[in-house]
């Protein structure tokens, strides 16, 4: 044939005959399929068709005369003009040889899969898929198609939409020739992703550019609606390094709202939208066995094209799964086009300098922030309301938007998850985006003047008002390390991929109490007996946050597990410090259902806290779930780099006591590498630091504990705040002691409290003492990095 080409006929290096999508699908097709992986079916439509029909009807002069000059920021006039080119290829005729072939590689599909095959019509431009310019959604795609005439049909629509506004605009701000592109079609099989689901995957975290995790999205029905942003899905991490070893790697889970789906139609049109039932949103688009199952395709996907290519080449998949066969299939693979292009040796970090009201909240895209007046808008056409600058808030964005985003300092929309156009085109622009607020268009007025901030995790926040902010710039291409190591403090999940490429030596403190917190936000004995909660408001909370689970505890283990996974996945192999929980009791009691289960205490600070907890009767069974979820992530994910620290450990009975309790959960000191480090944070940490050396395997300094204790103040209290001073003489002598007796006993001794961030004097005082390592806040790293640099340097002249 001389103008369609068998996906099994082409590879990536035919990109100029059938472009990026048909290429990519025919080298898969080739190369991936020997490993079981399955690639979209069918057949390509070269662009030498797409010539051939320009010029049959006569087009190329016509069309270029109506573009010459065209000025893509004068928006009715690009309207007009690319409407008027449309209308002449849409309404063209197709040549009868180029029918002809269609109609017969049509009928070969029939043959093998049954009359009237139900096709997607997909464009393939020769200049999509780039390294540099994704050109997402530029062309039309047509799903469901069946019948000859309706394929001829949509191909000619699909040549017609190379000159869609967005599509035309996107070329020129690209620097690319209108006739230096041109249009292949991709003819697929349908997956019958209707009766189950699709979505998209990236082999590197499209956030952060960490590149040992896949990310996959998922939602039910057909893929455009988690492409276009119609609904919030699903989000799956997966860690590449535990998957490679046979581990179920899957390091977070997270429930989206999937409210709608996208099916084939039964009333004569090609398809449609329908509401999901309120069962199926609670549930997982995927099980754990697809999940692992599409990631071991990607990362073989990322593996072929970084072969081929020879430098690193993350992907962005396509895949959907048949809800007839139940097999999964990979519908598209392209380059990924944001974080590939990053400096490696640069690391930026926006910080604001001052606190807002929240207006609304979303999934963040990038990791900037922005500020200025808030535009809301409902159509791409009203393109002259947003001045260069503005920030653009709607409900939903498609590539019609494209001209449009291109003027915008930030993006807040309703709808959409992080792989939605809104994100990937705001990632590709270099803007920051919130998308999936729910009701931005409700909350934040026209005119109204806001800041969006992407810098604080997987939650953007819009705050009202004009908030000043900064950016800093890290090199860190010619970092010295200092023998000391230096660690760092994390609290948050959803920023531990980001910190990850700071000069590090691991994490020294991870608080478990922030994970519960943020991410299950429930008293663990009101998960196990939630026959004790009366309150049915309180009960009515519960059953929301837990919607899907039978066992309410697993809720608790589950995300308490992801929390911990992700830390320890961002600096694997390096070693992790997770602190168990260390509420106080107040504290406990403010989480959902925890009055009832906790005392009030006078001083809660030195009451009901730490290591008394954990073999008390009153909570021990809100420790084994924090158990159950670290033995998940050590022997499930594999993630043996955890090391568990158990605070507010008052004598060394505690600590057998604790050890006992956590070897009765299936936490056995020793095996499978599992370490125990306890922190010293009390006198008699310090005073019998010799017999904590026989239980546990390490020491963390906890200097604001200490201090308080040592000096007998409580630094909650503003009155004796004025007294409370980690390089106190007191308290500098109970860190000298402790390091001199844990390293007689060979104990490895660090600090995690927030002394040596903010005093460099400090820093310096503990690596003349010995100490093995500082765990420090994120923003403080390269600065005492430096400092301890220069007093090893003086103690060693």
């Amino acid at each position: 044939m001389k103008y369609v080409k068998w996906l099994n006929e082409v590879t990536i290096d035919d990109l100029p005959l059938v472009g990026g999508k048909n290429a990519s699908l025919g080298e898969m097709t080739q190369e991936l399929s020997a490993q079981g992986i399955n690639v979209a079916r069918g057949f390509a439509i070269t662009s030498n068709a797409y010539w051939r029909y320009l010029d049959y009807n006569g087009l190329r002069e016509k069309i270029k005369r109506e573009l010459d000059g065209l000025d893509t920021q004068k928006t009715s006039l690009l309207r007009e003009k690319t409407k008027y080119v449309r209308d002449l290829i849409t309404f063209g005729k197709m040549p009868d040889d180029l029918t002809e072939e269609i109609t017969a590689a049509y009928k070969q599909l029939c043959e093998r899969y049954g009359d009237d095959t139900a096709v997607a019509v997909r464009s393939s431009a020769t200049a999509e898929d780039m390294p540099d310019a994704s050109f997402a959604g530029q062309q039309d795609t047509y799903l469901n198609i069946s019948g000859i005439e309706r394929i001829l049909e949509r191909c000619r629509s699909c040549y017609g939409s190379i000159f869609t506004e967005r599509a035309t605009s996107y070329r020129h701000d690209k620097n690319y020739d209108d006739f230096n592109v041109a249009l292949s079609i991709g003819i697929n099989v349908m997956v019958r992703s209707d009766l189950a689901a699709s979505g998209v995957a990236f082999s590197v975290d499209t956030e952060s550019g960490f590149t040992d995790a896949v990310l996959i999205d998922a939602s039910y029905g057909l893929g455009e609606m988690i492409v276009s942003g119609q609904v919030n899905p699903d989000e799956y991490y997966v860690f590449k390094p535990t998957l490679a070893k046979g581990y179920n790697a899957i390091i977070a889970k997270r429930l989206g709202a999937k409210a709608q789906k996208m099916v084939y139609s039964d009333d004569g049109s090609d398809i449609k939208i329908v509401d999901v039932s309120e069962k199926e949103r609670n549930k997982f688009a995927l099980n754990d066995d697809d999940i692992l199952h599409l990631a071991k395709w990607v990362v073989a996907v990322e593996a072929h094209y970084t072969e081929k290519n020879g430098h690193y080449t993350p992907m962005d998949v396509e895949w959907a799964k048949d809800g007839k066969s139940g097999e999964l299939f990979i519908v598209q693979a392209r380059p990924e086009t944001v974080q590939s292009q990053k400096k490696l040796t640069e690391l930026v970090q926006y910080r604001l300098d001052e606190e807002g009201d929240v207006i609304i909240t979303g999934n963040s895209v990038g990791e900037k922030i922005a500020s200025g007046r808030a535009v809301l808008m409902d159509s791409p056409e009203d393109i002259e309301k947003l001045e260069d600058g503005a920030i653009l808030v709607t409900d939903i964005t498609d590539p019609d938007w494209e001209p449009i985003m291109k003027k915008a300092s930030a993006i807040v929309t309703n709808r959409g998850g992080r792989t939605c156009h809104a994100a990937i085109i705001s990632r590709e622009i270099g803007i920051p985006a919130i998308v999936g607020t729910l009701n931005c268009t409700e909350k934040i007025k026209n005119g109204q003047n806001i800041t969006v901030s992407c810098a604080q995790g997987d939650v953007g926040f819009v705050y009202d008002g004009l908030l000043k902010y900064h950016k800093d710039v890290i090199d860190l291409s010619n970092i010295e390390k200092p023998k000391t190591k230096i660690k760092m403090n994390v609290g948050n999940p959803s920023i531990a991929f980001k910190t990850s490429f700071l000069p590090s030596d691991g994490i020294g403190l991870a608080r478990m109490e922030f994970i519960i917190n943020s991410y299950i936000q429930i008293h663990p004995l009101a998960l196990i007996h939630p026959e004790r909660v009366k309150s049915q408001v309180t009960l009515d909370k519960i059953n929301s946050l837990t919607a899907g689970y039978e066992n309410k505890a697993d809720y608790f283990v589950d995300r308490l597990a992801d929390g911990m996974a992700l830390i320890s996945a961002a600096f694997y192999p390096k070693q992790v410090l997770i602190r168990t929980s260390d509420f106080k009791s107040n504290e406990y009691a403010n989480l959902i259902g925890g009055k009832i289960f906790e005392p009030i205490e006078e001083n809660p600070m030195i009451g009901f806290r730490g290591a008394s907890r954990y073999y008390s009767d009153s909570y021990k069974e809100g420790f084994a779930l924090e158990c159950r979820a670290i033995k998940k992530v050590r022997e499930k994910m594999g993630l043996t780099n955890l090391t568990v620290m158990i605070p507010f450990c008052r004598t060394p009975e505690e600590g057998r006591k604790v050890i006992e309790v956590m070897e009765a959960n299936g936490l056995k000191r020793g095996e499978n590498g599992l370490e125990i480090y306890v922190m010293c944070e009390i006198p008699s940490n310090v005073i019998l630091a010799d017999q904590f050396s026989e239980i546990f395997d390490g020491f963390s300094i906890g200097s604001n504990d200490l201090t308080q204790l040592t000096l007998g103040l409580d630094r909650d209290s503003s009155v004796v705040a004025h007294l409370f001073d980690e390089k106190n003489e007191a308290v500098k002598r109970m860190i000298h002691m402790v390091i001199q007796t844990a390293h007689k006993y060979n104990r490895p001794v660090g600090i995690c409290g927030q002394a040596p961030s903010d005093y460099p004097e400090f820093a310096q005082f503990l690596v003349s003492e010995g100490i093995d390592s500082m765990s420090l806040n994120p923003d403080s790293v390269m600065k005492t990095t430096l400092s301890v640099l220069e007093m090893e340097k003086k103690l060693n002249k």
